[in-house]
């Protein structure tokens, strides 16, 4: 069997310095939902937040830890890549902007070119892109 294959689930797990503020962010912004969630109770004593898309094999993990964001803060290329296949309306930037991102130029302008980039509220960066994958 091989280390990695198309059938395995993935989890994409970041430090969050607000859980409500990167829940808003990811649901109402974005269009995620909120797959599971803990308190403090949860092993290791941190609050969990799980987002994605209901049957996907993936999902993102937020670890409510501001202090490790400050430890380790995310630098231009902590990308998350989306391939939308369409490009953003002026509908969809505006949602996104009320929900607490922000539109940003990319270090690489490859991005900027095949999407648009914007910073979520933990400083992490969002990719768009109206390119398709595959």
């Amino acid at each position: 069997m091989d280390l990695i294959n198309p059938n395995l689930p993935i989890r994409i797990a970041r430090p969050s310095r607000s859980l409500a503020m990167a829940e808003k962010f990811w649901t109402d912004g974005v269009g995620l939902d909120v797959l599971w969630r803990t308190g403090p109770e949860a092993e290791g004593g941190h609050r969990l937040l799980m987002l994605g898309v209901p049957g996907a094999s993936w999902h993102l993990e937020l670890v409510d830890d501001a202090d490790a964001l400050s430890v380790n803060p995310p630098g231009p290329e902590d990308l998350l890549v989306i391939y939308r296949g369409t490009r953003l309306n002026a509908t969809e930037l505006e949602r996104l902007e009320a929900a607490g991102g922000t539109r940003v130029a990319s270090r690489n302008p490859y991005w900027d070119e095949h999407g648009q980039t914007i910073l979520d509220p933990d400083g992490y960066l969002l990719v768009l892109s109206h390119r398709t994958w595959g």
